[in-house]
C-alpha cells in the first residue's frame, strides 16, 4: 500500500521533514555495481564488481520522505505523533525514495538495506537483518519492493519481520545514508504472537487510554478511574528506557535486545522494573506508617505523571504506590508497546508465603488477629497480557497473568509471571512463571487457629472464601466484568477438587469436619457512608436440640486493603448470651464516627470478626467480614460545547459528609488528550462545613475528538483522595 498520490501519478513537493543526505562514508561511484557487503570490504572484489556491473546498479538516493502521518496513522501510532516513523511489525509501510540522477529501473537497480537495533547489532542475536529489493513483499520477514512507477521518485514498501524485537531502528539504504523508526508489537498481525482477533477488544485492550480499576470489598466493589495515558507527548520513550535500564539489559544488551522479539520475556522484564525492589524501577512501594517523602499510592490519577517523574528524576523510584498503581503502570508501559493488556481485581486475595496452598490465620480471645507474613488482602490488583505461549501447547495461549507488585521473589527478583490463566484454572504449577503463587492467590484454603493465654492453639471454624469477584473493565463501557470463571472452577465442585489434586495439595488441616449445630454471620446495613454512624449485627442460629450458653466476641478496628490492621472502631464481649432450640440471635454493634473517623485509613476498610465460643463442647466459630465506608460523589458538569482544541470548562462540586469542616481542599483532573498529559489542580480558599459544597471550575483543551474520560481528585485534610470522572465525546 502506498499514498494515494503515487496512484494518481502526482507528484508533492518535498516535505520539510525531507532531508538531504549525510553519509559519513565514501559513496560508490556512479555506475558502480552493487554487491554485498562482504565484497565491498574484501580486497578482491574488483573483478566481480566490473562483471556485475552490467546487470545491477545501485540506486543513488538524494533525499527521502518518511510518510510519518500516513504510515502512523495505518499503523494505529498517530497518537504518539506524526514526526517520527512508529510502525508495528510484520506490517507494511511505505516511504518516498528521491534519487539524485538516473532513475529506478526493474531488474537493473538495486538497493541494500541492513535493519538493526540495540547497541551491538549481529546476526547471531537477531538483532540485525540484511536484505535487497524484490518483486513482492514477503510479510513473513524482513523484505522491501518498490511499488511505484519507473522514475526519478519511487515509493518502497517495506515489511519488518513479524518476530524482529522490538525497540528503536537504523535502516542503512544502501551507500546513501540511514533513517531511524520505532518497531512495536502488532497486535492486528496475525504473525505476531500478540495477535488478537476481535477490533472491540483491541480498541479497549491496545488504544484505550483511559479505563476503570476495582477496588473496595468484595461485596461493594468501588470502580476508581485511571489515565493508562499511553499515547501522551514522550510515553513511549519512556517506556522503552524502562526496557534499556533493566539489569538484565545492562549485563548483556545483545542477549536483551534479541529477547524483545518475544511479548513473554518483555512482559516479565516489565514486572520486574515497575517496582524497584531489584533495579532502577518505577514505584516504590509502601503499605505503611505514613508517605514522608513522597505521596500516597491514593493520590495517583494515572500513569503519565509516575513515568514522567521516574524519566525526569534520573530513573529514582517514584514514591510511592500500592498494587493498583503497579498494575495500572505495568499496563500503560504493555499498551504502549503494542502488548495487548488489561488490570485485574481478586478480592479477598491470598498472600501464600510456604507455598503450601493453605493460609494459617491465628486469632486472641478476643477474635483478633494476629499479624503474619501470610494474609488475605481484602483486593489484589495484578496485569494480563494477552500473547501465545510456544513454550507450552496451543491450550494455554491468551491471557497471562504477570503481577508487578513486589511480594515474593521469582528466580532471585522480584516479579512474578506471566502465567497462563488456565493453567491456574487447571492446576498446572509446573508451567512457567510462578504458578504456585498466583495458585494460591485465587485459590488457598484458609484454615484459623485461636491462641490461648495458656499458649495453646485450638481449630476455629470460619466461614469465607480466597479468589471472588475476579473482576476487570468491560469491553467498550465502564462497566464490571466478573471473570473469576476463567481462573477457577465453582468452589466445591469436582473440577476444583480435581485441579486441587492435581496441583498436588496434601494437607491434613483440610479434613472436613461435620456442620456445627451453632452458626454465626455477620450483616451490614446498606448505608455505610463515612461521616455517619451505623449499626452492624452479628447473627448468632441454634440449629441444634439443646439449650446453649456461649460468649460472643463482637470486635471492630481499621485495616488496609492488604491486611494490615489498625485501630479499634467499636468492640462488644458479651460473657452469657443464651440461646433455646432453633433460636436466632441478632447483636448489633454501633460504630460511632467520632470512634473510627481517627482510625480508618485512605482505604475506608473496617475488618468486622465476631467470635462464638460454645462452653458445653469448648468449640468456637469465626465470623470475620470487611466492610468499606462510601465516599460521597464528585459531581462534574461541562460547560461549552466539547470541541477539538476549544478551550472547556468543568464544573465540579462535592458534598461534606462529615460533621467536621474541611480545610485545605483541592479539586484535581487529567485526562488522556484532555489536559495535555498535565495534571490540573485547583485550591479553594476557604474552609467548606458540614453539609455544604465545595465547587470550582477548571478550565482544559482537548487535543483530539472521540470518547475521553476526564478522571477527577478530590483531596482535604480529612477526606481524602475521592475519585470521580466524567466520560466527555469530543467533537471534530
Amino acid at each position: 500500500m502506498y499514498p494515494r498520490r503515487f496512484k494518481e501519478g502526482r507528484v508533492t513537493p518535498p516535505l520539510t521533514r525531507s532531508r538531504r543526505v549525510t553519509n559519513k562514508t565514501e559513496k560508490q561511484p556512479r555506475g558502480t555495481a552493487f554487491c554485498t557487503e562482504q565484497d565491498i570490504h574484501s580486497k578482491k572484489a574488483s573483478n566481480f564488481e566490473s562483471t556485475a556491473a552490467v546487470m545491477t546498479q545501485a540506486l543513488d538516493i538524494e533525499r527521502w520522505d518518511l510518510e510519518c502521518l500516513f504510515n502512523n496513522t495505518d499503523h494505529r501510532t498517530d497518537l504518539n505523533g506524526v514526526d517520527r516513523l512508529i510502525v508495528r511489525r510484520g506490517q507494511l509501510f511505505t516511504i518516498s525514495l528521491y534519487l539524485r540522477s538516473g532513475s529506478y529501473q526493474p531488474g537493473v537497480s538495486s538497493l541494500d538495506f541492513i535493519a538493526e537495533t540495540g547497541p551491538k547489532p549481529s546476526d547471531q542475536y537477531g538483532t540485525r537483518a540484511r536484505f535487497g529489493l524484490s518483486s513482492n513483499i514477503d510479510t513473513s520477514t524482513w523484505s522491501a519492493s518498490v511499488t511505484s512507477p519507473p522514475g526519478e521518485m519511487l515509493a518502497l514498501s517495506i515489511c519488518s519481520s513479524p518476530k524482529a524485537p522490538i525497540g528503536r531502528y537504523t535502516l542503512n539504504l544502501g551507500q546513501s545514508g540511514s533513517i531511524e523508526f520505532i518497531l512495536l508489537f502488532n497486535p492486528w498481525c496475525p504473525a505476531d504472537e500478540v495477535y488478537m482477533d476481535n477490533e472491540q477488544s483491541l480498541a479497549e485492550y491496545v488504544l484505550a487510554q483511559d479505563g476503570i480499576i476495582f477496588r473496595g470489598s468484595s461485596k461493594h466493589t468501588i470502580p476508581t478511574p485511571w489515565n493508562f495515558g499511553q499515547f501522551e507527548s514522550g510515553i513511549l520513550d519512556i517506556c522503552l528506557r524502562i526496557l534499556d535500564m533493566n539489569p538484565k539489559c545492562l549485563r548483556n544488551p545483545g542477549k536483551d535486545y534479541s529477547g524483545r522479539r518475544n511479548p513473554v520475556y518483555v512482559t516479565r522484564v516489565l514486572s520486574a522494573m515497575v517496582n524497584c525492589n531489584d533495579d532502577k524501577g518505577v514505584l516504590l512501594g509502601k503499605w505503611s506508617d505514613g508517605y514522608e517523602g513522597g505521596v500516597s499510592p491514593l493520590f495517583w490519577r494515572g500513569s503519565v505523571e509516575i513515568l514522567r517523574n521516574w524519566d525526569t528524576q534520573a530513573c529514582q523510584p517514584v514514591r510511592y504506590g500500592q498494587c493498583w498503581v503497579f498494575a495500572a503502570v505495568a499496563c500503560s508501559v504493555s499498551r504502549a508497546l503494542g502488548i495487548p493488556c488489561r488490570v485485574i481485581t481478586n478480592y479477598l486475595s491470598a498472600h501464600d508465603t510456604n507455598y503450601n496452598l493453605v493460609i494459617e490465620r491465628y486469632v486472641n480471645e478476643n477474635g483478633e488477629l494476629i499479624q503474619s507474613r501470610e494474609m488475605i488482602w481484602n483486593y489484589h490488583c495484578w496485569v494480563e497480557s494477552w500473547m501465545t505461549r510456544p513454550d507450552l501447547n496451543p491450550d494455554f495461549d491468551g491471557w497471562q497473568a504477570s503481577d508487578p507488585t513486589p511480594q515474593e521473589k521469582s528466580e532471585g527478583v522480584y516479579c512474578c509471571g506471566p502465567i497462563p490463566v488456565r493453567a491456574i484454572k487447571d492446576g498446572e504449577l509446573t508451567f512457567k512463571y510462578d504458578a504456585p503463587f498466583v495458585f494460591a492467590e485465587v485459590n488457598a484454603d484458609v484454615v484459623t487457629f485461636m491462641k490461648k493465654k495458656d499458649g495453646s492453639t485450638s481449630k476455629v471454624t470460619t466461614s469465607g472464601l480466597v479468589g471472588q469477584k475476579i473482576s476487570t473493565k468491560s469491553v467498550g463501557n465502564d462497566t464490571r466484568e466478573d471473570i473469576t470463571h476463567l481462573y477457577k472452577y465453582p468452589e466445591g465442585s469436582d473440577e476444583e477438587r480435581e485441579a486441587f489434586k492435581k496441583a498436588n495439595h496434601q494437607n491434613k488441616l483440610l479434613q472436613e469436619k461435620p456442620e456445627p449445630g451453632l452458626h454465626i454471620t455477620i450483616k451490614v446495613t446498606s448505608d455505610m457512608r463515612k461521616g455517619c454512624d451505623f449499626d452492624v449485627f452479628a447473627v448468632v442460629t441454634n440449629n441444634t436440640e439443646a439449650e446453649k450458653k456461649c460468649r460472643l466476641v463482637f470486635g471492630s478496628c481499621a485495616v488496609s486493603y492488604n491486611g494490615f490492621l489498625g485501630g479499634n472502631c467499636g468492640f462488644k464481649d458479651l460473657l452469657n448470651v443464651q440461646l433455646s432450640p432453633g433460636a436466632e440471635r441478632r447483636v448489633p454493634l454501633r460504630l460511632n464516627y467520632s470512634k473510627y473517623g481517627d482510625q480508618v485509613t485512605e482505604d475506608n476498610l473496617i475488618r468486622l470478626a465476631a467470635l462464638l465460643m460454645d462452653y458445653s463442647t469448648g468449640e468456637a466459630q469465626l465470623a470475620m467480614r470487611n466492610i468499606v465506608l462510601d465516599n460521597p460523589e464528585i459531581k462534574v458538569r461541562i460547560l461549552g460545547e466539547p470541541k477539538e482544541n476549544r478551550k472547556l470548562a468543568a464544573e465540579i462540586s462535592i458534598q461534606n459528609p462529615l460533621p467536621e469542616p474541611l480545610d485545605n481542599c483541592c479539586f484535581s483532573i487529567e485526562g488522556a488528550n484532555l489536559t495535555g498529559g498535565n495534571i490540573i489542580s485547583e485550591r479553594l480558599g476557604c474552609t467548606v462545613g458540614p453539609g455544604e459544597d465545595a465547587k470550582i471550575k477548571i478550565y482544559f483543551t482537548p487535543t483530539h475528538s472521540g470518547l475521553r474520560k476526564l478522571v477527577v481528585d478530590f483531596d482535604s485534610n480529612k477526606l481524602c483522595h475521592v475519585k470521580g470522572y466524567r466520560n466527555v465525546i469530543i467533537g471534530k
